[in-house]
């Protein structure tokens, strides 16, 4: 995977989280996975198509995904509802968008799906032919996994 591909999406990460969550923003650092992934227990899941194919993930704990949707509504959320679900997916659109921008801009295009929403524990990310690299992000409300997997078409 190209590293002119995946420094977008990090650079999109900090930047928005710090826009719409908190200014206070580490990054961890990066590492690779080629196997069989397990997922912290909330995972929003966005497709890209296009001059590479593949996924970013945003993966984060369920107490950590609440106190960023609550954050972001400046309210206290403490349910998977419509609102909580919704804002999490806007958080990733966000992300993605601003990154496909980036790389629009420097004459990729990409094609994104809708953001897809999976809850539970033991969830596992298998992506067979693809590597994967993870970026955890550290914020006070929680750790955030950036997980990008693309491959060249």
């Amino acid at each position: 995977m190209r590293v002119e591909y995946v420094n977008p999406f990090i650079d999109s990460a900090i930047e928005i989280l710090k826009m719409s969550v908190s200014e206070d923003v580490k990054r961890g650092e990066i590492s690779l996975s080629s196997n069989i992934t397990p997922m912290l227990g909330v995972v929003v899941l966005i497709g890209l198509v296009g001059q590479v194919t593949g996924r970013v993930i945003l993966d984060m704990e369920e107490s950590t995904a609440l106190k960023i949707a609550s954050k972001m509504n400046s309210e206290n959320l403490v349910d998977f509802d419509k609102l909580t679900c919704g804002t999490l997916t806007e958080l990733a659109n966000m992300i993605v968008g601003n990154a496909v921008t980036k790389l629009h801009e420097l004459g990729f295009q990409f094609d994104l799906t809708p953001p897809a929403i999976l809850f539970g524990q033991n969830i596992k990310m298998s992506d067979e032919n693809l590597e994967a690299l993870i970026v955890p992000m550290q914020i006070p409300e929680g750790k955030i996994e950036i997980n990008v997997a693309l491959k060249e078409v």
